[in-house]
């Protein structure tokens, strides 16, 4: 098992804990659905140091990360990040990313936890441009800041003007008296805010100051279960449920970071755009339930008379509104917004609607 440097203040709040990604991680603190709202009302702190880190240099970096991933790399200058994905030569998604352009030959990615080793090991495969690669994930500590009211706290710790770092942009700077920290306008909540990355020696400095910061606006410490219902009330896709090896990018939604601009021949290129223009059979979609019930990973999408249609990726109760809400594959003529569509849940059609 592994630990990130925030593990002892976990214990020491009485976090449910468990193992994720080969890492013991906080699932709740006060319950997942006063932790959900806590973000969307006011302020809350992840501990997302389990996530990998990989830089990529040199000469050469450009044209590597334009081959290996599916963004459009000329559109970052110093100081952008973008979100993108790695094709995985047939057609599927090995990992979901963020590119950060540190310096004109030095990127950051960050990948998912639970693919650090084969996110690496298929970047290395595929370097023929000879960049410099180094997994930094084991160096690097990361927390997530998210929710309203996430900048007042923050603006108190740092010099950085942070209403002058713009969303998907990021800087440099001091931060609680601690020196190179990365200050990223991104988060995976929809609920704004910032995420840090740092050497872990400065974990303990960085989160005492930042609770201490926090204290007046309400901040609380939120788990992975929140994290998960707050991606899905946003939409946001969760690699190992709504993508993986197996899914289309362009039935996953994810056409927006799928550019055919151009010079960039990524990986994958000539598949997507056949893909593109034949046509999908299927789309990932976002719905609700009309009724009482949970959907989960693997239930049956179907039509009013049980004809199966897709499948659920996602599921959860909606914190607040007690609503149950998903996301899954169902075949295109009921991708369009408002479409109804069924779940099956324990041998019974729970009507929902699908959802922009």
């Amino acid at each position: 098992m592994n630990f990130t440097p925030f593990i002892n203040f976990h214990r020491a709040l009485g976090a449910k804990m468990h193992e994720f990604a080969g890492y013991e991680m906080p699932i709740e603190y006060s319950g997942i659905i006063d932790e959900h709202l806590t973000v969307r009302n006011a302020v809350g702190v992840f501990d997302v140091s389990h996530m990998g880190e990989i830089w990529v240099k040199g000469p050469k970096a450009y044209d590597f990360l334009q081959k290996v991933t599916s963004n459009d790399i000329s559109k970052l200058s110093p100081g952008k990040a973008q979100y993108s994905y790695l094709p995985n030569g047939k057609g599927g998604i090995v990992d979901d990313i963020l590119v950060y352009r540190y310096e004109l030959e030095k990127y950051l990615l960050v990948v998912n936890a639970s693919n650090i080793e084969k996110d690496w090991n298929w970047l290395q495969s595929n370097n023929s441009e000879g960049v410099e690669m180094d997994n930094a994930s084991e160096w690097m500590a990361q927390l997530a800041i998210q929710g309203p009211k996430a900048t007042e706290v923050l603006q108190q710790l740092t010099p950085v003007d942070l209403s002058s770092v713009p969303f998907y942009h990021f800087t440099v700077g001091e931060f609680a008296g601690c020196r190179e920290v990365i200050i990223s306008n991104t988060g995976y909540t929809g609920a704004g805010g910032f995420e840090l990355y740092f050497l872990p020696e400065h974990a303990e400095t960085i989160w005492n100051a930042i609770f201490e910061a926090g204290k007046e606006y309400g901040i609380k410490p939120i788990g992975l279960g929140a994290r998960d219902t707050l991606r899905l009330e946003s939409g946001f896709c969760l690699y190992g449920n709504d993508i993986d090896d197996t899914t289309s990018p362009l039935e996953a939604g994810l056409g927006w970071i799928t550019k055919f601009v151009e010079g960039k021949n990524f990986i994958d290129r000539p598949l997507l755009e056949k893909q593109k223009a034949e046509g999908l059979t299927r789309k990932l979609v976002r719905f609700e339930l009309t009724e009482r019930g949970i959907p989960r990973h693997g239930y049956p999408v179907t039509t009013a008379d049980g004809q199966v249609i897709g499948n659920v990726t996602s599921g959860t109760m909606l914190p607040g509104t007690k609503t149950g809400i998903g996301m899954g594959y169902v075949t295109l003529p009921y991708s369009t917004p408002g479409s109804e569509i069924f779940i099956e849940i324990r041998g019974k059609q729970i009507p929902a609607v699908v959802k922009k």
